[in-house]
């Protein structure tokens, strides 16, 4: 039978890690924070709290994916620790709404910045993102290497990108143009409620590092490599936007994020002039292409250990002769994505479905740890979180809390996200039985 191929390398997995993370979010997001905190040291707070959560998340997963460095990551974590059900309601909704709904978030994204340069009416991009994800899935479907190396390339180029906002920010803007000491005034919805609205954003830029978990199977040395892969990953993403957000602050003023919806645009075109906009429109196409392509590598392992374990169509089990790759796994996750693409929703409220179901599952995820210690303590653990038991603490506690205070503060949001997960459990009996 043929088998996975492994050729990932800790290069390769840390670009997965720091690509599938650095996508449209540092774009787009900021005005999402800044109308819901419009304090600038509150703003750099929430991204230093993000910035945690990635940091203790990816310490946490890095003991779980040293001791089980198999496909699916994630799902696996959960299915031997609590159950296959628990398994299947994550990979149930990382496939009908998590992963497929950001990878038709950012073909859309991809797809509107193409039209900076080419003209496009509003149906011709949605074919250009339906075009977007056709090519991605070839370029993966051809081989695993081959969706690393477009995965090294697309994420070196849009550190750059990212590295030339920062440079312009602090070359050319002015601690002047932001008072940092301004106090964060009256909110609506209380502190606790603008900062789970404002985490929103954090978390969904935020988020990704975990995918590397995903392609374990395919790791040349997934026990040493994984971990450390998303280590580094949470450590430079974590730089990278605090250094960003303070460049956008010396650039504009928190009134003027707040107003923007291109923040990354209007930021460079102050010092550059229109130049500047059509360089943040190519490093955000570069950016939100690149991050679309890593989750067409990765989630599909999660389907293929699914069918695997024969809860998810058996042809996503299968591997391709040829190319050692998931493909039909990787053809199911991209006509989803492209459906949905069809019936397309507003972007703030995608995220919200996104990370909120996110939350419940790497909450639930970094539970194992404590879970495993005392089931197996002598089992080999070739890696172990530092800070053990506080490191895991921290983010399931960050994790619990921004559940709890989404559902009051988006309630419409929080109880589809919850009813479309609930709707998972008769659907997992079916396939038991079928099985």
């Amino acid at each position: 039978m043929p088998q996975l191929k492994k050729n990932l390398t800790l290069f390769d997995l840390s670009m997965i890690a720091i690509g599938s993370v650095i996508g449209s979010g540092i774009f787009l997001t900021p005005s999402l924070i800044a109308n819901s905190l419009p304090s600038p040291m509150w703003i750099l707070f929430v991204w230093i709290l993000g910035g945690v959560l990635a940091l203790t998340g990816a310490l946490t997963y890095a003991e779980l994916s040293s001791m089980m460095p198999e496909a699916g990551g994630i799902y696996v974590f959960l299915s031997k620790t609590f159950g296959g059900l628990f398994g299947f309601l994550f990979g149930w909704v990382y496939f009908f709404v998590v992963n497929t709904g950001a990878i038709a978030a950012l073909s859309i994204v991809f797809s509107t910045y193409l039209g900076y340069f080419i003209p496009m009416t509003p149906t011709q991009i949605k074919l250009a993102a339906i075009a977007g994800i056709a090519i991605l899935t070839l370029i993966n479907v051809r081989g695993v290497k081959s969706g690393a190396i477009f995965s090294d390339l697309f994420t070196v180029l849009k550190i750059f990108g990212i590295l030339g906002i920062i440079l312009i920010g602090f070359g050319f803007g002015s601690g002047n143009t932001t008072n940092f000491s301004a106090p964060l005034g009256q909110l609506p919805t209380g502190l606790s409620g603008a900062l789970a609205v404002a985490m929103v954003g954090v978390i969904w830029s935020c988020g990704g590092w975990q995918h590397t978990t995903f392609t374990a199977a395919e790791a040349k040395n997934p026990k040493r490599d994984v971990p450390f892969a998303m280590i580094i990953g949470a450590v430079t993403i974590t730089v990278i936007y605090l250094l960003t957000n303070i460049a956008y602050l010396f650039l504009l003023s928190p009134a003027e994020i707040a107003g923007s919806s291109h923040v990354a645009a209007e930021a460079v075109e102050k010092v550059l002039g229109p130049i500047g906009g059509s360089l943040i429109a190519l490093a955000i196409f570069i950016s939100t292409f690149g991050t679309a392509g890593i989750y067409t590598l990765s989630a599909p392992r999660i389907y293929f250990a699914m069918a695997k374990d024969k809860v998810f169509f058996h042809k996503a089990a299968e591997i391709h002769p040829k190319y050692g790759t998931p493909a039909y796994a990787i053809i199911f996750q991209s006509t989803w994505a492209i459906i949905l693409i069809l019936f397309w929703g507003t972007f703030e409220n995608l995220i919200s479905y996104v990370v909120f179901t996110d939350a419940i599952f790497f909450g639930l995820a970094a539970t194992a740890i404590f879970v495993l210690r005392k089931r197996i303590p002598d089992a080999k653990r070739p890696y172990k979180t530092l800070g053990y038991p506080v490191t895991p603490i921290i983010f399931i506690a960050i994790e619990v809390w921004f559940v709890v205070t989404i559902v009051s503060e988006k309630p419409l949001q929080s109880l589809a996200g919850l009813g479309f997960m609930f709707l998972g459990v008769p659907v997992y009996y079916f396939w038991k039985k079928k099985s």
